[in-house]
């Protein structure tokens, strides 16, 4: 079985917990992409549910296989995000933001009543930070933005080279927020939600890949069947 088998079985997984009149947060990344594609099938067999997108990308997934879309400033909560991960750990905090749009994914997942994580089981870790860790930045002061960032390491035990995201033609990766990304190298955060406190108050930081509390379940297909996996 490919990956993206895996990754459909907990997309169709996930997919289980949605129901009529629901609405949604829609995620973003290829594993999300199999959920949005899976909902658009049940809308087309008469499932009545809105969803807000995560990205540009996402609403265009959503757009082409007929999801109905609205936006959080026209509804007051959602029910239900489904959206992947970069990397979950056993009290299910997250890394996220390997596709660029941490920023708007965590806001969708603060504003909805759960929050379900569907991904491979390549994802699940002992600890976060073997995935380089996303922090959105504003472009003015950079050169201090990085400088209070390595300050926060410090103090956090970790440190790491830090880059600015290109994309594959070499060019700064841009996100739909028109932010900057820096991907630090860690290798092992002790303390996610102490070093997510720390980077919450830099000024230049708009939003950091740590998802502390935010996840309710998560749902990771593997070899061996599909394995959820609840915060206690």
């Amino acid at each position: 079985m490919s990956m993206d088998d895996l990754k459909r079985q907990a997309a169709a997984r996930a997919l289980e917990q949605v129901q009529d009149g629901m609405k949604l947060g829609l995620g973003t990344g290829s594993t999300a992409k199999h959920f949005v594609e899976l909902l658009g099938e049940r809308v087309k067999a008469g499932l009545k549910v809105v969803g807000v997108p995560t990205s540009e990308a996402t609403r265009a997934d959503a757009e082409r296989c007929g999801v109905p879309l609205t936006t959080l400033e026209d509804v007051d909560r959602l029910d239900l995000t489904v959206d992947g991960a970069d990397e979950v750990d056993p009290h299910l905090e997250l890394i996220k933001g390997g596709g660029g749009a941490l920023l708007r994914e965590k806001i969708v997942a603060a504003a909805s009543d759960r929050m379900i994580v569907i991904a491979d089981d390549s994802k699940w870790v002992d600890a976060l930070g073997r995935f380089p860790l996303p922090i959105e930045v504003i472009p003015f002061g950079l050169g201090a933005t990085r400088r209070a960032i390595e300050a926060a390491f410090a103090q956090n035990g970790v440190s790491g080279p830090m880059d600015i995201r290109k994309t594959k033609d070499g060019h700064v990766f841009v996100t739909d927020g028109g932010h900057w990304i820096i991907d630090a190298r860690l290798g092992r955060i002790p303390d996610p939600p102490k070093l997510a406190a720390s980077l919450n108050s830099i000024p230049g930081v708009v939003e950091h890949g740590l998802f502390i509390g935010l996840a309710r379940t998560v749902v990771l297909a593997g070899a061996q069947g599909i394995r959820v996996v609840d915060r206690p």
